[in-house]
């Protein structure tokens, strides 16, 4: 067994964010990820409308941190920790190892939420990981060439119908993007479809959008996803899905109304990743919604100082899971390492503001007191997260794409190709 000052769990905001501070310190770590890449995932809806491809958004981890001697990232998946002895247990290649550290920082982040009905994952697209981007714009692919070919203006309509349920950031983004897509480029594309013969649904279970941001810029955001064609449902549940559609009701006034579609996106919550629970029941930390992890002042967990947990896998004061939170947690945690903050020093979060696009030329955003919508709002949120691209080759490649695709018609990292799969006699049937 070998050891190490410090071991990072993870490969997000967090996670780079504590790395780097670290490094540039000097102070020896190991980082552990499941991944190769760092993954900005704000940017994912954009791989999954062909807009940016994996590779702008998914730059190598240990490209960045390569520049720090002091740095050691190893790839596989950590699956116990013994808080006592300092010691975390991690596969890699089909074999366990054991790596000791005096301070180990927990930063693996959330996976979607079905809130009790798992079975939902089987017959819906989510959008956490590179993989679900690939795999929906795959999807949002088939279903604009099938129905480019299709006799059956039934089995058309249900092709070319998208349900998103959700009015998060993720659910009113691809909600937007997807109307958009249709008119902009399938259409131009595709002679014999037309931007209205697309239809999107999105659905949320509160009584407005983008519930974190109320008030007018909710309402703003409503109003420009229904002039843009998206059919928004509020006040609503999901109470079925299946393969072919999902049913919706409103216990208040005994609503229930069957929708049928061949994509549907699920973007409505998050819990903690799997080693949220594993820390949990080693450190005897409490759990909140979602089993993110109820972490003291300074971002330590359970009854240990020398364990903290940073990111969408924490919970402190009902702070937002995004990745400031996560950011700034890495930096507090680091600067405590590295003796610039004494130990015990309680975590600060300095609310920068928030935002969110809805499609183009139309977002929101909000930064203390201060509101602004429309094309000001949407160029913002371009630029601030142009900033937290890694690397200039990125930057360069999504200011090109983002001019391709939101002023002129272009979806640059579109494929048309797709595998052809034999049909079954059931589907051989269904056709005659």
């Amino acid at each position: 067994m070998d050891r190490t000052q410090v071991v990072i769990v993870g490969s997000g905001f967090g996670a780079l964010a504590a790395a780097k501070k670290l490094g540039k310190a000097g102070t020896p770590f190991v980082l552990i990820s499941e991944t190769t890449e760092h993954l900005f995932q704000p940017l994912l809806y954009q791989v999954a409308t062909g807009v940016l491809s994996p590779g702008e958004i998914a730059p190598s981890i240990r490209a960045i941190l390569a520049k720090y001697p002091s740095g050691d990232v190893r790839l596989g998946r950590v699956v116990d920790v013994d808080p006592d002895k300092r010691e975390v247990v991690y596969e890699a290649g089909g074999i366990r190892h054991t790596l000791g550290y005096d301070t180990l920082i927990a930063a693996t982040g959330a996976r979607q939420a079905y809130f009790g009905r798992d079975e939902f994952a089987e017959v819906t697209y989510a959008l956490k990981t590179v993989a679900d981007a690939d795999r929906l714009r795959r999807q949002i692919v088939r279903c604009f060439e099938e129905a480019h070919t299709t006799s059956d203006p039934e089995r058309r309509r249900d092709l070319l119908h998208f349900i998103v349920i959700g009015a998060g950031p993720t659910g009113v983004e691809l909600a937007g993007q997807i109307k958009e897509l249709a008119g902009r480029y399938f259409e131009k594309s595709l002679r014999d479809v037309t931007a209205e013969d697309v239809t999107v649904t999105l659905v949320e279970g509160a009584g407005e959008t983008l519930p974190v941001f109320g008030g007018k810029l909710s309402k703003y955001t409503q109003d420009s996803l229904e002039r843009a064609g998206v059919e928004v449902v509020l006040g609503t549940m999901v109470t079925d899905i299946d393969e072919h559609g999902a049913t919706l009701s409103s216990p208040g006034n005994g609503f229930e109304k069957r929708l049928t579609a061949e994509t549907i996106i699920w973007s409505a919550g998050i819990q903690a990743n799997d080693f949220a629970a594993v820390l949990a029941e080693r450190t005897g930390c409490e759990t909140g919604r979602g089993g993110r992890l109820l972490v003291d002042e300074d971002l330590t967990v359970g009854r240990y100082d020398d364990i903290y947990a940073i990111g969408d896998m924490a919970s402190l004061n009902n702070l937002p899971a995004q990745s400031p939170f996560a950011m700034q947690g890495g930096r507090h945690v680091a600067a405590i390492i590295n003796g610039k903050r004494a130990a015990g020093t309680p975590f600060t979060y300095r609310d920068k503001g928030s935002m969110a696009i809805i499609n183009r030329f139309r977002a929101i955003t909000r930064v203390g007191k201060i509101e602004l919508t429309g094309v000001l709002a949407w160029f913002l949120w371009l630029a601030v997260h142009l900033v937290y691209l890694v690397g200039f080759r990125n930057r360069y490649v999504a200011v090109m794409s983002w001019c391709g695709s939101f002023l002129g018609h272009r979806r640059p990292h579109f494929h048309y190709a797709q595998e052809i799969e034999p049909a079954d006699s059931n589907e051989l049937d269904r056709a005659a």
